[in-house]
Protein backbone atom coordinates (compact mmCIF):
# COMPACT_ATOMS: atom_id res chain seq x y z
CA UNK A 1 0.00 0.00 0.00
CA UNK A 2 0.78 3.51 -0.55
CA UNK A 3 1.73 4.94 3.16
CA UNK A 4 1.63 8.36 3.50
CA UNK A 5 0.76 11.08 6.02
CA UNK A 6 -2.34 13.27 5.84
CA UNK A 7 -0.65 16.34 4.84
CA UNK A 8 0.94 14.37 2.29
CA UNK A 9 -2.28 12.83 1.17
CA UNK A 10 -4.03 16.45 0.83
CA UNK A 11 -1.14 18.06 -1.21
CA UNK A 12 -1.11 15.15 -3.25
CA UNK A 13 -4.97 15.72 -3.66
CA UNK A 14 -5.03 19.33 -4.15
CA UNK A 15 -7.12 19.19 -0.78
CA UNK A 16 -7.01 20.98 2.76
CA UNK A 17 -6.66 18.93 5.75
CA UNK A 18 -9.50 20.61 8.13
CA UNK A 19 -8.34 18.12 10.93
CA UNK A 20 -6.53 15.32 12.62
CA UNK A 21 -2.86 15.18 13.46
CA UNK A 22 -0.71 16.23 9.77
CA UNK A 23 1.58 13.61 10.75
CA UNK A 24 -0.61 10.29 11.04
CA UNK A 25 0.58 7.64 8.37
CA UNK A 26 -2.40 6.16 5.69
CA UNK A 27 -1.62 2.54 5.21
CA UNK A 28 -4.69 1.89 3.15
CA UNK A 29 -7.83 3.09 0.99
CA UNK A 30 -11.04 2.12 0.53
CA UNK A 31 -14.37 3.53 -0.86
CA UNK A 32 -16.43 0.35 1.14
CA UNK A 33 -16.87 0.49 4.25
CA UNK A 34 -16.92 -3.41 4.10
CA UNK A 35 -13.75 -3.27 2.98
CA UNK A 36 -12.38 -0.49 5.82
CA UNK A 37 -9.03 -1.80 7.82
CA UNK A 38 -7.17 -0.27 10.71
CA UNK A 39 -5.21 2.99 9.75
CA UNK A 40 -7.15 3.53 6.37
CA UNK A 41 -8.58 6.42 4.84
CA UNK A 42 -11.96 6.11 3.82
CA UNK A 43 -13.07 7.90 0.43
CA UNK A 44 -16.68 9.63 1.16
CA UNK A 45 -17.98 9.45 -2.87
CA UNK A 46 -21.26 10.34 -3.68
CA UNK A 47 -23.28 7.63 -5.58
CA UNK A 48 -26.62 5.34 -5.21
CA UNK A 49 -26.02 6.58 -1.47
CA UNK A 50 -23.51 9.39 -0.23
CA UNK A 51 -20.20 7.67 1.37
CA UNK A 52 -20.28 10.89 3.46
CA UNK A 53 -23.25 9.46 5.85
CA UNK A 54 -20.79 6.34 6.75
CA UNK A 55 -18.00 8.33 7.62
CA UNK A 56 -18.62 6.79 11.54
CA UNK A 57 -18.64 3.53 10.91
CA UNK A 58 -15.20 3.95 8.62
CA UNK A 59 -14.39 5.39 12.29
CA UNK A 60 -15.44 2.43 13.66
CA UNK A 61 -13.53 0.11 11.70
CA UNK A 62 -10.44 1.27 12.48
CA UNK A 63 -10.14 4.53 9.68
CA UNK A 64 -7.54 7.46 10.55
CA UNK A 65 -8.92 9.82 8.38
CA UNK A 66 -11.51 10.43 5.15
CA UNK A 67 -11.69 12.62 2.24
CA UNK A 68 -15.06 14.14 2.00
CA UNK A 69 -16.28 17.38 -0.27
CA UNK A 70 -18.30 18.85 2.55
CA UNK A 71 -18.07 19.90 5.98
CA UNK A 72 -18.81 16.75 8.82
CA UNK A 73 -19.09 17.21 12.12
CA UNK A 74 -19.28 14.97 15.45
CA UNK A 75 -16.37 13.45 15.07
CA UNK A 76 -13.02 13.18 17.04
CA UNK A 77 -10.29 16.11 16.67
CA UNK A 78 -7.72 13.32 15.46
CA UNK A 79 -9.63 11.61 12.70
CA UNK A 80 -8.00 12.98 9.70
CA UNK A 81 -10.96 14.72 7.49
CA UNK A 82 -9.41 16.10 3.66
CA UNK A 83 -12.02 18.32 2.03
CA UNK A 84 -11.47 18.07 -1.80
CA UNK A 85 -14.11 19.57 -4.19
CA UNK A 86 -15.00 16.21 -5.62
CA UNK A 87 -13.74 13.08 -3.54
CA UNK A 88 -13.64 10.80 -7.03
CA UNK A 89 -11.82 13.07 -8.99
CA UNK A 90 -9.00 13.56 -5.49
CA UNK A 91 -9.32 9.99 -5.34
CA UNK A 92 -8.29 9.36 -9.43
CA UNK A 93 -5.31 12.20 -8.87
CA UNK A 94 -3.94 10.86 -6.06
CA UNK A 95 -3.52 7.46 -7.51
CA UNK A 96 -2.40 8.42 -11.09
CA UNK A 97 0.24 10.53 -9.56
CA UNK A 98 1.17 7.68 -6.63
CA UNK A 99 1.71 5.89 -10.11
CA UNK A 100 3.80 8.47 -11.47
CA UNK A 101 6.47 8.47 -8.81
CA UNK A 102 6.75 4.13 -9.09
CA UNK A 103 8.57 2.23 -11.86
CA UNK A 104 5.78 -0.07 -11.61
CA UNK A 105 5.10 -0.91 -15.57
CA UNK A 106 0.86 -0.88 -16.25
CA UNK A 107 -0.62 -3.50 -18.31
CA UNK A 108 -3.78 -2.49 -19.19
CA UNK A 109 -6.53 -4.94 -20.44
CA UNK A 110 -9.74 -3.83 -22.35
CA UNK A 111 -12.37 -5.86 -24.90
CA UNK A 112 -15.79 -6.75 -25.27
CA UNK A 113 -14.80 -10.46 -23.86
CA UNK A 114 -12.50 -11.78 -21.51
CA UNK A 115 -11.20 -8.97 -19.90
CA UNK A 116 -11.30 -10.41 -16.43
CA UNK A 117 -9.61 -13.98 -17.52
CA UNK A 118 -7.03 -12.30 -19.20
CA UNK A 119 -5.93 -9.90 -16.54
CA UNK A 120 -6.12 -13.39 -13.99
CA UNK A 121 -3.73 -15.04 -16.77
CA UNK A 122 -1.50 -12.59 -17.27
CA UNK A 123 -0.90 -12.08 -13.78
CA UNK A 124 -0.18 -15.46 -13.01
CA UNK A 125 2.02 -15.95 -16.15
CA UNK A 126 3.74 -13.04 -15.15
CA UNK A 127 4.40 -13.88 -11.70
CA UNK A 128 7.21 -16.66 -12.57
CA UNK A 129 9.84 -13.69 -12.54
CA UNK A 130 7.79 -10.48 -11.79
CA UNK A 131 6.25 -8.89 -8.32
CA UNK A 132 2.74 -8.61 -9.96
CA UNK A 133 -0.35 -6.10 -8.76
CA UNK A 134 -3.91 -7.02 -10.30
CA UNK A 135 -7.04 -5.13 -9.94
CA UNK A 136 -8.98 -7.09 -7.78
CA UNK A 137 -12.37 -9.23 -9.29
CA UNK A 138 -13.95 -6.67 -12.37
CA UNK A 139 -12.62 -3.58 -10.75
CA UNK A 140 -12.24 -2.35 -14.14
CA UNK A 141 -13.88 1.77 -13.81
CA UNK A 142 -13.48 5.22 -12.87
CA UNK A 143 -13.70 3.88 -9.28
CA UNK A 144 -12.23 0.68 -9.36
CA UNK A 145 -9.26 1.37 -11.08
CA UNK A 146 -7.85 4.18 -8.61
CA UNK A 147 -8.45 2.39 -5.93
CA UNK A 148 -6.96 -0.89 -7.37
CA UNK A 149 -3.30 1.21 -7.98
CA UNK A 150 -3.59 2.55 -4.10
CA UNK A 151 -2.77 -0.80 -3.30
CA UNK A 152 0.72 -0.37 -5.20
CA UNK A 153 3.94 -1.25 -2.42
CA UNK A 154 7.69 -0.89 -3.60
CA UNK A 155 8.12 -4.28 -4.64
CA UNK A 156 5.47 -3.93 -7.35
CA UNK A 157 6.80 -4.19 -10.73
CA UNK A 158 4.01 -4.63 -12.96
CA UNK A 159 0.49 -3.86 -12.41
CA UNK A 160 -1.94 -5.80 -14.15
CA UNK A 161 -5.43 -3.51 -14.78
CA UNK A 162 -8.59 -3.95 -16.32
CA UNK A 163 -10.01 -0.88 -17.86
CA UNK A 164 -13.86 -1.06 -19.05
CA UNK A 165 -16.46 0.77 -20.44
CA UNK A 166 -20.19 0.99 -21.65
CA UNK A 167 -19.26 4.16 -23.04
CA UNK A 168 -16.71 6.28 -25.63
CA UNK A 169 -14.49 8.49 -23.25
CA UNK A 170 -14.27 6.13 -20.23
CA UNK A 171 -11.55 3.93 -21.25
CA UNK A 172 -9.82 7.28 -22.18
CA UNK A 173 -10.10 8.71 -18.33
CA UNK A 174 -8.80 5.75 -17.37
CA UNK A 175 -5.58 6.01 -19.17
CA UNK A 176 -5.31 9.26 -18.35
CA UNK A 177 -4.97 7.68 -14.48
CA UNK A 178 -2.90 4.59 -15.41
CA UNK A 179 -1.55 5.46 -18.99
CA UNK A 180 -0.57 1.44 -20.17
CA UNK A 181 3.34 0.49 -20.91
CA UNK A 182 1.39 -2.83 -22.60
CA UNK A 183 -2.24 -2.16 -23.78
CA UNK A 184 -4.21 -5.22 -24.79
CA UNK A 185 -7.98 -5.57 -26.30
CA UNK A 186 -8.96 -9.10 -26.61
CA UNK A 187 -11.62 -8.50 -28.91
CA UNK A 188 -14.78 -6.76 -30.27
CA UNK A 189 -18.25 -8.23 -29.76
CA UNK A 190 -21.48 -6.80 -30.21
CA UNK A 191 -21.85 -5.57 -26.80
CA UNK A 192 -23.21 -2.11 -25.39
CA UNK A 193 -25.07 -1.88 -28.95
CA UNK A 194 -27.74 -0.02 -27.12
CA UNK A 195 -24.90 2.97 -26.24
CA UNK A 196 -23.11 2.53 -29.88
CA UNK A 197 -24.38 2.83 -33.74
CA UNK A 198 -22.31 -0.46 -34.69
CA UNK A 199 -19.35 -2.42 -33.85
CA UNK A 200 -16.88 0.06 -35.32
CA UNK A 201 -17.88 2.37 -33.07
CA UNK A 202 -17.46 -0.16 -30.41
CA UNK A 203 -13.64 -0.48 -31.67
CA UNK A 204 -12.93 3.05 -31.84
CA UNK A 205 -14.16 3.37 -27.82
CA UNK A 206 -11.75 0.11 -27.53
CA UNK A 207 -8.97 1.99 -29.34
CA UNK A 208 -8.74 4.80 -26.72
CA UNK A 209 -6.36 2.66 -24.70
CA UNK A 210 -3.96 2.22 -27.71
CA UNK A 211 -4.65 6.46 -27.65
CA UNK A 212 -3.80 6.84 -24.06
CA UNK A 213 -0.72 4.35 -23.99
CA UNK A 214 2.29 5.40 -23.53
CA UNK A 215 5.13 6.58 -26.19
CA UNK A 216 7.05 2.89 -26.99
CA UNK A 217 3.95 1.35 -25.63
CA UNK A 218 3.72 -2.66 -26.94
CA UNK A 219 -0.10 -3.21 -28.34
CA UNK A 220 -1.57 -6.58 -27.69
CA UNK A 221 -4.27 -6.87 -30.49
CA UNK A 222 -6.78 -10.52 -31.06
CA UNK A 223 -5.04 -11.10 -34.91
CA UNK A 224 -8.30 -13.18 -35.80
CA UNK A 225 -10.42 -9.98 -34.89
CA UNK A 226 -10.63 -7.67 -38.17
CA UNK A 227 -11.39 -4.39 -36.59
CA UNK A 228 -8.36 -5.14 -34.18
CA UNK A 229 -6.13 -6.03 -37.57
CA UNK A 230 -7.50 -2.70 -39.10
CA UNK A 231 -7.15 -0.48 -35.93
CA UNK A 232 -3.16 -2.00 -35.79
CA UNK A 233 -2.48 -0.61 -39.01
CA UNK A 234 -2.48 2.54 -37.58
CA UNK A 235 -1.02 2.19 -34.56
CA UNK A 236 2.17 3.63 -34.53
CA UNK A 237 3.49 4.19 -31.06
CA UNK A 238 5.53 0.87 -30.64
CA UNK A 239 5.54 -2.41 -31.43
CA UNK A 240 2.30 -5.13 -32.33
CA UNK A 241 1.78 -8.35 -30.84
CA UNK A 242 -0.88 -10.04 -32.49
CA UNK A 243 -2.61 -13.29 -30.58
CA UNK A 244 -4.97 -15.40 -32.22
CA UNK A 245 -4.60 -18.58 -34.61
CA UNK A 246 -4.11 -16.96 -37.77
CA UNK A 247 -0.89 -17.87 -39.71
CA UNK A 248 0.21 -14.24 -38.60
CA UNK A 249 -0.05 -14.12 -35.48
CA UNK A 250 3.11 -14.44 -33.14
CA UNK A 251 1.57 -16.18 -30.44
CA UNK A 252 -0.40 -18.04 -31.50
CA UNK A 253 -3.06 -22.17 -30.89
CA UNK A 254 -2.84 -24.36 -33.45
CA UNK A 255 -4.45 -28.27 -33.86
CA UNK A 256 -6.62 -27.22 -31.34
CA UNK A 257 -8.19 -30.77 -29.51
CA UNK A 258 -10.50 -30.17 -27.01
CA UNK A 259 -10.58 -33.49 -24.75
CA UNK A 260 -13.90 -32.75 -22.78
CA UNK A 261 -13.44 -32.53 -19.37
CA UNK A 262 -10.07 -33.39 -19.53
CA UNK A 263 -9.26 -29.72 -20.87
CA UNK A 264 -7.72 -28.75 -24.13
CA UNK A 265 -4.83 -29.59 -25.58
CA UNK A 266 -3.04 -27.37 -28.56
CA UNK A 267 0.65 -26.67 -30.05
CA UNK A 268 1.82 -22.91 -28.60
CA UNK A 269 3.71 -20.93 -31.39
CA UNK A 270 5.36 -18.17 -28.58
CA UNK A 271 6.96 -16.16 -31.58
CA UNK A 272 9.86 -18.75 -32.14
CA UNK A 273 9.23 -21.26 -29.77
CA UNK A 274 7.00 -23.81 -29.58
CA UNK A 275 5.32 -26.31 -27.16
CA UNK A 276 2.30 -29.23 -26.70
CA UNK A 277 0.95 -28.08 -24.05
CA UNK A 278 -2.28 -28.42 -22.07
CA UNK A 279 -4.62 -25.98 -20.06
CA UNK A 280 -7.28 -26.69 -17.91
CA UNK A 281 -10.30 -25.32 -19.62
CA UNK A 282 -12.80 -26.28 -22.70
CA UNK A 283 -14.06 -23.13 -23.66
CA UNK A 284 -12.90 -21.52 -26.96
CA UNK A 285 -13.07 -18.10 -25.38
CA UNK A 286 -10.48 -19.14 -22.59
CA UNK A 287 -8.06 -20.33 -25.16
CA UNK A 288 -8.16 -16.71 -26.42
CA UNK A 289 -7.79 -15.30 -23.60
CA UNK A 290 -4.90 -17.57 -22.78
CA UNK A 291 -3.19 -16.55 -25.80
CA UNK A 292 -3.48 -12.73 -24.91
CA UNK A 293 -2.22 -13.31 -21.25
CA UNK A 294 0.89 -15.27 -23.19
CA UNK A 295 1.58 -12.56 -25.56
CA UNK A 296 1.67 -9.79 -22.18
CA UNK A 297 4.10 -12.24 -20.86
CA UNK A 298 6.11 -12.39 -24.61
CA UNK A 299 6.13 -8.46 -24.29
CA UNK A 300 8.06 -8.87 -20.96
CA UNK A 301 10.75 -10.64 -22.68
CA UNK A 302 9.97 -13.80 -20.59
CA UNK A 303 10.75 -17.38 -22.18
CA UNK A 304 8.30 -20.07 -22.88
CA UNK A 305 10.24 -22.74 -20.85
CA UNK A 306 10.15 -19.85 -17.77
CA UNK A 307 6.17 -19.77 -18.22
CA UNK A 308 5.03 -23.02 -18.71
CA UNK A 309 4.67 -24.08 -15.64
CA UNK A 310 2.13 -21.55 -14.37
CA UNK A 311 -0.16 -23.14 -17.97
CA UNK A 312 -1.12 -25.85 -14.96
CA UNK A 313 -1.80 -23.62 -12.36
CA UNK A 314 -3.95 -21.22 -13.85
CA UNK A 315 -6.59 -19.55 -11.89
CA UNK A 316 -10.15 -20.21 -12.06
CA UNK A 317 -12.53 -17.82 -11.65
CA UNK A 318 -15.95 -17.75 -9.94
CA UNK A 319 -18.91 -17.51 -12.54
CA UNK A 320 -16.31 -16.79 -15.17
CA UNK A 321 -15.99 -20.71 -16.82
CA UNK A 322 -16.35 -22.57 -13.32
CA UNK A 323 -16.16 -26.16 -13.42
CA UNK A 324 -18.44 -27.61 -10.40
CA UNK A 325 -18.83 -31.15 -9.88
CA UNK A 326 -22.13 -31.92 -7.90
CA UNK A 327 -23.25 -35.30 -6.79
CA UNK A 328 -24.20 -38.11 -9.15
CA UNK A 329 -21.55 -37.12 -11.75
CA UNK A 330 -23.69 -34.02 -12.30
CA UNK A 331 -21.38 -30.92 -13.93
CA UNK A 332 -21.99 -27.30 -13.95
CA UNK A 333 -20.45 -25.09 -16.11
CA UNK A 334 -20.90 -21.14 -13.78
CA UNK A 335 -20.66 -18.93 -16.80
CA UNK A 336 -23.37 -17.11 -15.24
CA UNK A 337 -21.19 -13.80 -14.90
CA UNK A 338 -22.17 -12.51 -18.27
CA UNK A 339 -22.66 -13.16 -21.57
CA UNK A 340 -23.05 -11.59 -25.02
CA UNK A 341 -23.44 -13.31 -28.53
CA UNK A 342 -19.60 -13.82 -29.59
CA UNK A 343 -19.24 -15.25 -25.91
CA UNK A 344 -22.29 -17.59 -26.03
CA UNK A 345 -21.66 -19.08 -29.28
CA UNK A 346 -18.05 -19.45 -28.46
CA UNK A 347 -18.94 -21.31 -24.93
CA UNK A 348 -22.36 -23.65 -26.94
CA UNK A 349 -19.70 -24.72 -29.55
CA UNK A 350 -16.97 -25.84 -27.33
CA UNK A 351 -19.33 -27.38 -24.88
CA UNK A 352 -21.34 -28.66 -27.00
CA UNK A 353 -18.86 -31.85 -27.78
CA UNK A 354 -18.58 -32.99 -24.49
CA UNK A 355 -20.26 -36.17 -23.60
CA UNK A 356 -23.00 -36.23 -21.27
CA UNK A 357 -26.15 -38.30 -20.33
CA UNK A 358 -27.66 -34.87 -21.23
CA UNK A 359 -26.55 -31.43 -21.70
CA UNK A 360 -28.56 -28.56 -20.57
CA UNK A 361 -28.28 -24.90 -21.55
CA UNK A 362 -29.73 -22.74 -18.87
CA UNK A 363 -29.81 -19.11 -20.90
CA UNK A 364 -30.36 -15.79 -19.65
CA UNK A 365 -31.23 -12.47 -21.41
CA UNK A 366 -28.15 -10.88 -23.45
CA UNK A 367 -28.77 -7.03 -22.21
CA UNK A 368 -27.66 -3.68 -23.69
CA UNK A 369 -27.79 -4.96 -27.48
CA UNK A 370 -29.75 -2.19 -28.87
CA UNK A 371 -32.19 -2.81 -31.66
CA UNK A 372 -30.63 -6.09 -33.31
CA UNK A 373 -31.49 -7.74 -29.71
CA UNK A 374 -33.97 -9.96 -30.89
CA UNK A 375 -32.00 -11.38 -33.86
CA UNK A 376 -28.94 -11.48 -31.48
CA UNK A 377 -31.42 -13.98 -29.01
CA UNK A 378 -32.74 -15.74 -32.32
CA UNK A 379 -29.45 -16.46 -33.56
CA UNK A 380 -28.26 -18.05 -30.33
CA UNK A 381 -31.24 -20.54 -30.13
CA UNK A 382 -30.30 -21.68 -33.35
CA UNK A 383 -26.69 -22.28 -32.67
CA UNK A 384 -27.98 -23.91 -29.17
CA UNK A 385 -29.61 -26.51 -31.97
CA UNK A 386 -26.81 -26.90 -34.12
CA UNK A 387 -24.15 -27.60 -31.15
CA UNK A 388 -26.12 -30.62 -30.34
CA UNK A 389 -27.82 -29.18 -26.81
CA UNK A 390 -30.58 -31.76 -25.30
CA UNK A 391 -32.10 -29.31 -23.43
CA UNK A 392 -32.98 -25.72 -23.52
CA UNK A 393 -33.87 -23.20 -19.89
CA UNK A 394 -34.23 -19.10 -20.66
CA UNK A 395 -34.80 -17.10 -18.07
CA UNK A 396 -35.99 -13.26 -18.65
CA UNK A 397 -38.15 -11.83 -21.33
CA UNK A 398 -35.51 -11.09 -23.76
CA UNK A 399 -33.91 -14.93 -23.79
CA UNK A 400 -37.77 -16.12 -24.70
CA UNK A 401 -36.70 -15.26 -27.93
CA UNK A 402 -33.65 -17.69 -27.99
CA UNK A 403 -36.33 -20.24 -26.86
CA UNK A 404 -38.04 -19.37 -30.64
CA UNK A 405 -34.84 -19.52 -32.26
CA UNK A 406 -34.35 -23.30 -30.81
CA UNK A 407 -37.83 -24.14 -31.27
CA UNK A 408 -38.08 -22.33 -35.05
CA UNK A 409 -34.63 -25.17 -35.88
CA UNK A 410 -36.03 -28.41 -35.36
CA UNK A 411 -35.63 -28.86 -31.34
CA UNK A 412 -38.67 -30.29 -29.67
CA UNK A 413 -40.85 -27.59 -27.61
CA UNK A 414 -41.24 -30.70 -25.36
CA UNK A 415 -37.14 -29.83 -24.62
CA UNK A 416 -37.56 -25.99 -24.31
CA UNK A 417 -38.67 -24.26 -20.82
CA UNK A 418 -38.80 -20.24 -20.13
CA UNK A 419 -38.90 -18.37 -17.19
CA UNK A 420 -39.19 -14.78 -16.64
CA UNK A 421 -37.57 -15.26 -12.86
CA UNK A 422 -34.40 -16.64 -11.68
CA UNK A 423 -35.76 -18.33 -9.06
CA UNK A 424 -38.31 -19.76 -10.92
CA UNK A 425 -36.36 -21.49 -13.32
CA UNK A 426 -33.80 -22.56 -10.14
CA UNK A 427 -36.97 -24.36 -8.97
CA UNK A 428 -37.17 -26.38 -12.18
CA UNK A 429 -34.24 -27.43 -12.61
CA UNK A 430 -33.52 -28.95 -9.90
CA UNK A 431 -36.37 -31.32 -10.85
CA UNK A 432 -35.60 -31.56 -13.79
CA UNK A 433 -31.86 -32.90 -13.30
CA UNK A 434 -30.51 -36.00 -13.76
CA UNK A 435 -27.48 -38.21 -13.12
CA UNK A 436 -25.01 -37.38 -15.73
CA UNK A 437 -25.85 -34.17 -16.75
CA UNK A 438 -23.55 -31.31 -18.00
CA UNK A 439 -25.37 -27.99 -17.05
CA UNK A 440 -24.25 -24.65 -19.04
CA UNK A 441 -25.34 -21.51 -17.11
CA UNK A 442 -24.68 -17.88 -18.93
CA UNK A 443 -26.38 -14.69 -18.57
CA UNK A 444 -26.04 -10.60 -18.19
CA UNK A 445 -25.20 -10.51 -14.91
CA UNK A 446 -28.47 -8.00 -13.90
CA UNK A 447 -29.87 -11.64 -14.55
CA UNK A 448 -28.00 -13.07 -11.30
CA UNK A 449 -28.20 -16.64 -12.49
CA UNK A 450 -25.38 -17.07 -10.12
CA UNK A 451 -28.23 -17.29 -7.68
CA UNK A 452 -29.29 -20.71 -9.61
CA UNK A 453 -25.40 -22.09 -9.59
CA UNK A 454 -25.78 -21.43 -5.46
CA UNK A 455 -28.91 -23.23 -5.33
CA UNK A 456 -27.95 -25.82 -7.25
CA UNK A 457 -24.56 -26.45 -5.24
CA UNK A 458 -26.43 -26.54 -1.98
CA UNK A 459 -28.92 -29.26 -3.16
CA UNK A 460 -26.43 -30.90 -5.10
CA UNK A 461 -23.83 -30.91 -2.91
CA UNK A 462 -21.07 -33.76 -3.37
Amino acid sequence: MAALSLIALARLMEGKLMQGRPEEIINSYAFDTRDISPGALFFALKGARDGHEFISEALKKGAKGACVSREVRGLPSEFGLILVDDTLKAMQLLAARILKNHSTKVVGITGSLGKTSTKEFAARILSTRFNVLKSPGNYNNQIGLPISILSLNESSEIAVLEMGMSQAGEIKRLTEIAPPDVAVITGIAPVHLEFFKSLEDIAQAKKEILDGARPGATAILNGDDPLLRKIGETYSKGPIIYFGSEENCRIRAVDIKFQGLNGTYFRLIYDQEEAEIKVPFFNESLVYNFLAACAVAFSFDLKLKEIQPAFSDLPTIEHRGQLLKLKDEIFIYDDSYNSNPVALNRVLESLGQIKAARKIAVLGDMLELGPQESYFHREAGKKVVQTGWDLIITVGLRAREIAAGALDNGLSKAKIWSFLQTDEAADFIISLIQPGDFVLIKGSHALTLSRIVEFLKKELEA
